[in-house]
């Protein structure tokens, strides 16, 4: 058994390595080698009628030490990146194992990706699946005021504009100032002329919407937030893009929490909530820190 483990830590570790100079932000999907199973429980569900319209649910499970609070768990839904053309739910076990085993419910949501559809219509994905969480909350066991959105790279774009531009979720009968607070991991907020070759396409370049990028919609009604990055992100700049929707933010008095992480790469600033890669940089920490910090 012993030497099994160690088999699976070192091919989680080579994955870690190998994922450093990925050229893009890829599912990781090593990362779930040492997901533990007593943490939690995890459920499926569907949130529209599509196959990619589908998530998972990860409960903590209570014990001793993870005692469900009287409201419920907060609750966090969570997009993946992938430059919006790649990338797969059962892929993240890992986040949502995390922050589960941290008394943090998860939803991990697919969404619909390129070819199948171009912007916008993934973020009206993303929305029905914020939707579905805050209207099952309390089935669920988790407290309806404190549901967050969070994403990483792509998928911070994602959480952005869910919580920065109301249309998305007006769509769905809901405000963002109904979540208790969004979480950008290495987004692109402020990414125009698109220069990605693979997001070209995806925001219709060179015809791009102006109205497209995150940082249009910066206002003092914008949930609290926590921003993280790697100081030399070659794929999402980090100064453009989140120390700029940082700054911004705490002009218009939102409560803002900035994190730069030096031991991170893009890749590994997600890699990072994986057992035994939290050594890479505290963002787990930090995020559950962030989340049992919203007012109750």
């Amino acid at each position: 058994m012993a030497r099994t483990m160690w088999t699976r830590l070192v091919a989680v570790v080579g994955a870690v390595v190998a994922a450093a100079a990925l050229p893009a932000c890829v599912p990781l999907s090593s990362f779930n080698a040492l997901v533990a199973s007593d943490s939690h429980e995890m459920t499926t569900a569907a949130y529209g009628a599509s196959k990619r319209q589908q998530l998972d649910v990860y409960v903590p499970r209570e014990t001793a030490q993870r005692v469900r609070p009287a409201a419920g768990w907060p609750l966090v839904v969570f997009f993946y990146g992938g430059s919006w053309k790649y990338g797969e739910r059962a892929h993240y076990r890992f986040v949502g194992e995390a922050l589960a085993a941290r008394g943090v419910m998860a939803v991990i949501p697919d969404y619909r990706l390129y070819p199948e559809v171009r912007y916008p219509d993934f973020l009206k994905d993303n929305a029905a699946a914020t939707a579905w969480s805050l209207r099952e909350a309390a089935r669920l066991g988790a407290d309806r005021k404190r549901v967050f959105v969070m994403g990483h790279s792509a998928g911070g774009y994602n959480a952005a504009m869910l919580a920065l531009d109301a249309r998305w979720l007006g769509a769905e009968s809901i405000q963002p100032t109904q979540l208790a607070g969004w979480i950008g991991l290495a987004g692109p907020y402020d990414s125009l002329p698109v220069e990605n070759p693979d997001a070209k396409p995806v925001f219709l370049h060179p015809n791009t919407p102006p109205d497209s990028q995150p940082i249009r919609y910066v206002s003092a009604t914008v949930p609290r937030t926590f921003l993280a990055a790697a100081p030399d992100d070659p794929l999402i700049n980090p100064e453009r893009n989140t120390k700029q929707m940082a700054s911004r933010l705490q002009q218009a008095g939102i409560a803002v929490t900035l994190q730069i992480y030096p031991g991170a790469s893009h890749t590994t600033l997600i890699g990072a909530f994986a057992f035994p890669l939290r050594f890479l940089a505290p963002v787990l920490d930090d995020v559950v820190e962030f989340v049992n910090g919203a007012p109750r």
